[in-house]
């Protein structure tokens, strides 16, 4: 069977998460449902990464597997037409080897989390970013997440429901970036690694935000890491402002 990577932006507010689930809405359920209207035995798709629920994509990359040989800017419309109107594009879609997969063969994912910081409620930004009333230390923040870089046990910053064989992972970057924005500032969180565990990205933000407030000093981030407990870690952010921005592979095949 042919088989083709999409490249899917969405907003996740509305859903579940990524992974269909039992009665309730969910972004793969949606893609899976075009899918079959094109053609109606489309086995599941894979993703590369399986977002919670209320967390964003600008770059999820998935892949089916098609009876017929689809021309790729035509499956891409075709899949466009009938996902209207739920909030899910595909934004680009390409022919891939038989072998080729959007998980295992990925070799990094980066996230985007956004912060705001100020007094007033977040009108367009509402479920977009995470907004706090106080002001941040970004230096603070930023000596805080050095302590993260490299490989670890991130048993701290993960899910108790994480179904990861190990709580080993390598985190190749984090990097915290100011930027101006309608009374107050946005804090936004680029963090880069091969694959993540279950809340570890929000699991570092909510940390993170506690050192730039003044509560935990950067010092204590390496003393949760090296507790390897989840009791001690800091307050998990929300969804709000979590975006999964691309997806790495050995050979980009959107190129």
């Amino acid at each position: 069977m042919p088989r083709f990577a999409l490249k899917i932006e969405y907003n996740g507010q509305s859903f579940s998460g990524w992974q269909r689930q039992a009665s309730v809405p969910s972004i793969q359920q949606c893609v899976e449902e075009s899918l079959a209207k094109l053609e109606p035995d489309v086995p599941s798709i894979a993703a590369a990464g399986r977002t919670d629920a209320g967390v964003h994509a600008l770059g999820q990359v998935a892949h089916c597997d098609m009876a017929k040989a689809w021309d790729p800017f035509r499956l891409s419309e075709a899949l466009n037409h009938h996902l209207k109107p739920h909030p899910i594009a595909i934004t680009a879609c390409a022919s891939v080897a038989g072998e080729w997969h959007a998980r295992f063969s990925a070799v990094e994912r980066r996230y985007l989390f956004r912060l705001v910081v100020r007094r007033a409620p977040l009108v367009h930004d509402k479920g977009h970013a995470w907004r706090v009333q106080n002001a941040l230390n970004i230096d603070a923040m930023r000596a805080g997440a050095a302590h993260l870089i490299g490989k670890h046990d991130f048993t701290t910053f993960r899910a108790s429901i994480c179904q990861a064989k190990s709580p080993v992972k390598s985190i190749d970057e984090i990097t915290i970036e100011e930027r101006d924005y309608p009374g107050g500032q946005e804090v936004q969180f680029h963090i880069r690694a091969r694959s993540f565990l279950h809340n570890q990205v929000r699991s570092i933000v909510g940390t993170l935000e506690r050192v730039g407030a003044g509560a935990w000093g950067p010092g204590d981030v390496k003393a949760a890491l090296d507790a390897r407990d989840r009791a001690a870690c800091g307050p998990v952010s929300p969804p709000d402002g979590l975006y999964l921005i691309s997806v790495g592979y050995p050979d980009d095949p959107f190129t």
